[in-house]
């Protein structure tokens, strides 16, 4: 009895081992969703005005073909835009250098040789490359050479069309908002079936609006698909060219001026009262393509004209109007100039300049913008202040209070009579600075965009172990298995074949 218990024994144990050893194998071995490693891209902002830099990074295991992105930093360049350098051989270039060497230092080192690195210009280059674009081509060359000294993957330095810059702001808006994908509770990207909202940018040189729209859109130029996170969006996008805040300042100004005579003093009714300035003929006013229309045949460059301030609200917005065309319509429908435009639709996002503006006008008023109505009182009052009582109310310099009352006509003329914005319609605009932790305008959208073309590494599924050696301890304890069951028979079939002999 004592000899068949030590025959069985060692393999009871190997038995139990090998069913506890495949338990412990087998029960863990779920698939676990490994944390993906980040990516990352950069993009440059070559506006008007000046340069911003943005980094942002998504997850390598993209959702549906597009990154998760988000902001990871960024940067503002000293100086002008990178138009205001023409003529400056490698002003353009050093311009970028502090923000660069950021991002070297941003971005780990593991990940330099696979980051992508784009600039994307916007209406200061496009106006610089109307009146030269010899010039224009030299420092998107030279911009070009400076980014390629780095250790990213450059991909392109290039002068965004208006309609571009509109439909990226419009992915940003969205994109911030999660009406395209949302993670939720779970751990999981989904998409959230929401309704997309309208973009309305205001930069320097340029305005741009965008939406999705699903009427027929009459000119093809303004008709733009985009497909994100597996969806195809079909949006109305339309950039104005010279009516960016600073180029609609100088078309008012070279108005006034036209519409007064070429004197040593003009009148201007958007500005303060107990304000005025002295301004360049040339530089201030006739040297951008944007006026070219009011320049007078013979002029000074160089003479100084005084701007005296009436802050007188109806002349103001009589002259405002008057920068816009609202006639000759070739299409069912125009928002101004002869552009087609569809009806307005759901919400909008409102950004850049016109968060700025905004901010003055309710803060100057504190009064909130609900109405037409509303904010036509709120500009009045604005128009009727002086300077120093502008100042007063929001801390700020002359330079950033002098231009309140002509902008929010501006704002005011565009939105109602341009976009065509009414009593149910205007509530729906939000004005927003940044969300969700980002900066809103176009360089989010373009980077989303731009990300479809980063091949997508696929989410990694492992076990407990490696798949290898996981399957080569399983084969050993299911052989085991085997080994400890058929020692057990044969010894079971030996004994029952001595207990048939006796």
């Amino acid at each position: 009895m004592a000899l068949r218990y030590s025959q069985t024994l060692p393999a009871v144990v190997l038995l139990i081992l090998a069913i506890v050893g495949i338990l412990l194998v087998v029960h863990p071995a779920k698939n676990m969703e490994t944390p993906p490693e980040y990516m990352y891209g950069i993009v440059l902002d070559a506006g008007s005005s000046h340069t911003s830099m943005y980094i942002y990074k998504w997850p390598a295991d993209k959702q549906n073909d597009t990154g998760i992105v988000t902001q990871h930093s960024e940067c503002n360049a000293a100086g002008g835009g990178i138009s205001s350098y023409a003529g400056v051989r490698g002003g353009a270039a050093e311009s970028l250098t502090a923000c660069m060497e950021q991002a070297v230092k941003d971005i780990p080192k593991s990940r330099h040789h696979q980051t992508p690195l784009q600039l994307g210009a916007t209406a200061g280059m496009r106006l610089l490359n109307i009146v030269n674009a010899t010039e224009t081509r030299r420092i998107l060359k030279e911009v070009e050479n400076k980014l390629r000294s780095y250790p990213f993957k450059f991909k392109e330095a290039t002068i965004l069309s208006g309609q571009e810059e509109g439909a990226y702001g419009w992915v940003t808006v969205n994109y911030l908002l999660e009406n395209f994908v949302k993670y939720n509770f779970v751990g999981r990207w989904l998409n959230p079936g929401r309704a997309t909202i309208g973009a309305l940018d205001l930069g320097g040189a340029s305005t741009q609006i965008a939406f999705e729209t699903s009427e027929k859109v009459e000119d093809k130029d303004n008709a733009m698909e985009l497909k994100l996170y597996g969806q195809t969006y079909r949006i109305y996008t339309q950039s104005f060219l010279c009516y960016g805040q600073d180029q609609f300042l100088r078309k008012l100004l070279a108005h006034l001026i036209m519409t007064e005579g070429v004197k040593p003093q003009v009148s201007n009714p958007c500005y303060p009262q107990q304000f005025n300035t002295s301004i360049k003929l040339g530089k201030d006013v006739f040297d951008s393509p944007c006026t070219k229309s009011y320049r007078p045949a013979k002029f000074n460059p160089q003479m100084s004209v005084s701007v005296v301030g009436t802050g007188d609200y109806q002349k103001c917005l009589d002259n405002v109007k008057e920068i816009f065309s609202f006639d000759n319509c070739s299409y069912s429908k125009c928002s101004f100039d002869g552009v087609f435009q569809p009806n307005v639709k759901g919400s909008f996002m409102a950004f850049s300049a016109f968060f700025f503006a905004h901010s003055y006008i309710t803060n100057l008023t504190r009064m909130p913008l609900t109405s037409p109505s509303r904010l036509e009182t709120a500009i009045r009052l604005i128009c009727n202040m002086t300077i120093s009582e502008m100042t007063k109310r929001t801390n700020q310099k002359e330079k950033h209070m002098k231009n309140v009352c002509a902008v929010s006509n501006f704002i005011q003329v565009l939105l109602l009579q341009g976009y065509k914005f009414n009593e149910q319609s205007l509530p729906s605009i939000s004005f927003q600075k940044k969300a969700g932790g980002a900066s809103v305008g176009w360089a989010l959208g373009y980077m989303l965009h731009r990300s479809n073309l980063v091949p997508a590494e696929g989410l990694g599924l492992m076990k407990a172990l490696p798949l290898g050696p996981w399957a080569g301890i399983l084969f050993l304890f299911v052989a085991i298995l085997v080994i400890a069951l058929g020692y057990l028979l044969m010894l079971y079939r030996h004994t029952r074949n001595k207990e048939a002999m006796i």
